[in-house]
């Protein structure tokens, strides 16, 4: 698959670099292991510094049913940009590994409808930050609702300190319902 690198938006940096930004990759379509490693240079290319980064997941499918399952990541990375200009570069990102998304929001309204994916990129944490509009909250609004995620995040930021929930990230795994099974598949 032919792909084209997303462009920087150098306009949209900040004048300093943000640290504890940490966001999800997700994929199961295709070469999954593949489309994360492409999304991690992109990432280290276009929206900042890996600082951390788990070990790989496989994980069942949350929200939908399908034969396919996940791989799942997190990085913590230091950025310049902006939450909204994050975003940005990392749907440019996802749609040039061949994401479609079937609707353009946040999935903030829990209405969304999940499918699978070549590549997913989430927005966990921007820092302490608090960001609520049409088409982005941070912290993501579900996170301490899923152990896929909340799994590779113990890894990396187990003393994180959800802004809003105010519980460390390593109690929100403790007291997720989630009992999904995240079976480590690459170790770092």
């Amino acid at each position: 698959m032919e792909t084209a690198e997303p462009e920087r938006n150098p306009e949209k940096a900040i004048a300093f670099m943000i640290n504890e930004v940490f966001i999800l990759l997700g994929s199961n379509q295709g070469d999954r292991e593949r489309f994360l490693s492409l999304a991690l240079e992109w990432i280290e290319d276009k929206g900042g510094t890996i600082l951390k980064k788990s070990a790989i997941y496989e994980t069942a499918p949350w929200g939908f049913e399908t034969p396919d399952l996940f791989l799942n990541q997190v990085v913590e990375i230091s950025t310049g940009h902006q939450p909204d200009a994050l975003l940005e570069i990392l749907l440019t990102i996802e749609t040039q590994l061949g994401r479609i998304r079937p609707f353009d929001s946040c999935g903030c309204s829990g209405d969304e409808a999940y499918s699978s994916r070549t590549i997913d990129l989430d927005i966990l944490f921007y820092g302490p930050k608090l960001v609520f509009t049409d088409r982005l909250m941070i912290p993501h609004p579900r996170l301490h609702e899923r152990r896929f995620c909340l799994v590779p995040l113990n890894e990396i930021a187990p003393g994180f300190i959800h802004p809003l929930l105010k519980k460390s990230i390593s109690l929100l795994l403790q007291e997720c319902a989630d009992r999904s099974e995240v079976d480590l598949l690459q170790a770092r």
